[in-house]
């Protein structure tokens, strides 16, 4: 980092970045599962493109949390060699892709997040934080359009493609409110006027979602929104486990392999 921070504060912001980095390689993990599955020619390309610029976010955010940790690390390290709860990602991203529309759905909770969060956060001062997210809102502006015209084409759709849709986002919905929950971490860093405040986000995101089901035909769920959360502290559900264990294995087969 070009500041120079004491030790918690370095301590938090390596935590903080490293979060960041667990969201987008695991969501990118979870895009690229659709390779050659996904229902049309077209959409198996837009979504292996989503899922590597997510890897790519994912890449430099491992780099820079080196970098503040000041350890010998590279981001294979992270990625590749640290364990289930040793992992800070979101619950959402984590989720299996079910069906098409459940990972419409999971992606749009995700972008329509993120959009706004990285462009908060990137105004915080912090300059290589700021040049890995402002990079990024410019993709996930691209992720976000093309994950709401599928909302908006399975929920305005036929009645099958309806109840899938309103099926996965009455599913996820409860994950959606970790991505404003705020630990001593987050508290102590937005103390330090370093991290945006998320009620901003939140109401952001909150008229988003709701305007795009208002025109998706798409009802908002009953269900707390804040039901389900953990992943911040390495707490997950048992989905991240399988997927660590493919994600993985290559690298923990034949370490320090040269590629």
């Amino acid at each position: 980092m070009e500041k120079r921070f004491d030790e918690k504060t370095k301590s938090a912001l390596f935590e903080y970045v490293l979060r960041l980095a667990d969201d987008n390689i695991i969501i990118g993990h979870r895009l690229s599962e659709w390779c050659g599955h996904a229902p049309m020619l077209e959409e198996d390309i837009a979504l292996a493109n989503i899922a590597l610029d997510c890897i790519g976010q994912a890449s430099a955010l491992y780099s820079l949390a080196a970098k503040i940790d000041g350890a010998e690390k590279n981001e294979d390290d992270f990625v590749y060699f640290r364990n289930e709860n040793q992992y800070k990602n979101l619950l959402l991203v984590e989720q299996p892709n079910t069906d098409f529309a459940y990972t419409v759905a999971r992606q749009f909770f995700y972008d329509a997040f993120t959009i706004y969060f990285y462009d908060e956060l990137s105004k915080t001062g912090l300059d290589p934080l700021a040049a890995i997210l402002t990079k990024a809102v410019k993709e996930i502006t691209y992720h976000l359009r093309h994950c709401k015209v599928w909302m908006l084409r399975l929920g305005d759709g036929t009645l099958e493609s309806n109840q899938k849709l309103q099926s996965a986002v009455n599913d996820l919905w409860r994950f959606t409110g970790e991505m404003f929950f705020k630990d001593e971490t987050d508290k102590f860093l937005f103390q330090q006027k370093l991290i945006p405040d998320s009620q901003q986000v939140k109401n952001k995101w909150n008229k988003l979602i709701e305007e795009t089901f208002r025109e998706a035909k798409i009802k908002v769920p009953n269900t707390l929104p804040n039901t389900a959360k953990g992943g911040r502290i390495g707490f997950h559900t048992e989905h991240l486990g399988h997927l660590l264990a493919e994600m993985q294995i290559v690298a923990r087969s034949f370490p320090g392999a040269k590629w």
